[in-house]
């Protein structure tokens, strides 16, 4: 029975731990009007008829902290590769100089800042999400421990803990949370 508790816990934690790795994950795609390799990370260019991540046509940089370079190891996949910024949707503006990309990230407008907090508040609000279903889940393991035999007061001490898991990495999620609202207000 111990051993199944472990278990229990252990995949609970890893559930968790891998909400929040995706919820920053997905923050990094959020710009604050600084430049960042990462941003380009959802881009996909047509390379030789295939649909290839940006990063394996071309190396993705920064000149400083408002300008972006890409250096396509190839000069023919320049043009894919402006298009292919264009239509990520991504608002960014692609100057194509022949030799490299260059993209300079615009400061963010007051009202921009807020969609970019709302976009980070509903990110956490998902990886909130995904902590309470690692809880149910475990919780629900929990029961039918008890269905196999496990003591109402062990089984009430494994839910606490899980409850205890779940408080600890939420915590994390808010304070990733702040700091990137801060990150994203801060002129």
């Amino acid at each position: 029975m111990e051993e199944e508790i472990e278990i229990i816990l252990e995949s609970a934690d890893e559930s968790m731990k891998s909400a929040i790795t995706h919820f920053e994950k997905e923050l990094t795609k959020i710009r604050a009007g600084k430049a960042n390799p990462n941003m380009l990370d959802s881009v996909y260019v047509e390379y030789y008829g295939a649909q290839t991540p940006l990063g394996q046509v071309a190396n993705v940089g920064t000149l400083d902290a408002r300008t972006l370079t890409i250096d396509p190891w190839e000069k023919s996949t320049l043009e894919p590769i402006e298009r292919a910024i264009i239509n990520s949707n991504l608002g960014l503006n692609p100057q194509n100089n022949g030799e490299m990309i260059i993209i300079n990230i615009p400061q963010l407008t007051e009202e921009r800042r807020k969609d970019l907090v709302r976009q980070a508040k509903a990110e956490a609000e998902d990886a909130r999400v995904s902590i309470r279903n690692a809880r149910k889940d475990a919780n629900d393991e929990v029961k039918g421990l008890e269905k196999e035999g496990l003591s109402e007061d062990q089984a009430k001490g494994v839910v606490e803990s899980i409850q205890d898991l779940t408080d600890k990495h939420s915590g994390r999620v808010d304070a990733i949370l702040a700091a990137k609202e801060e990150d994203i207000m801060k002129v």
